[in-house]
């Protein structure tokens, strides 16, 4: 529904409270920079997402959108992204 959704891409907080309270899902905020694991998975399985990043009219799609909201400007960037932070934890994990 329109009113979950952020216009900026992803669910706005009353949708992330709609499904916590119809589904019991804790959803959480988009993490826009660094290298949180949450952000290399959602990066890597959005960047080979089927569907365009635009629609005919050359506006946005939501997929695109919700790229954004993760800090990736393309689904190319996406998957780049999500490989260097994957690469950058598994160093830190090594020097642990």
């Amino acid at each position: 529904a329109k009113r979950f959704q952020n216009p900026k891409g992803g669910l706005n907080q009353k949708g992330r409270d709609f499904f916590k309270r119809t589904t019991g899902a804790n959803l959480k905020r988009p993490v826009r920079s660094g290298d949180n694991p949450r952000r290399a998975s959602f990066l890597a399985r959005m960047g080979n997402a089927k569907g365009p990043e635009r629609d005919a009219k050359g506006k946005p799609t939501r997929l695109l959108l919700s790229l954004r909201a993760w800090g990736a400007s393309s689904k190319a960037d996406a998957r780049k992204k999500a490989a260097a932070i994957s690469k950058r934890n598994k160093a830190k994990k090594g020097k642990a």
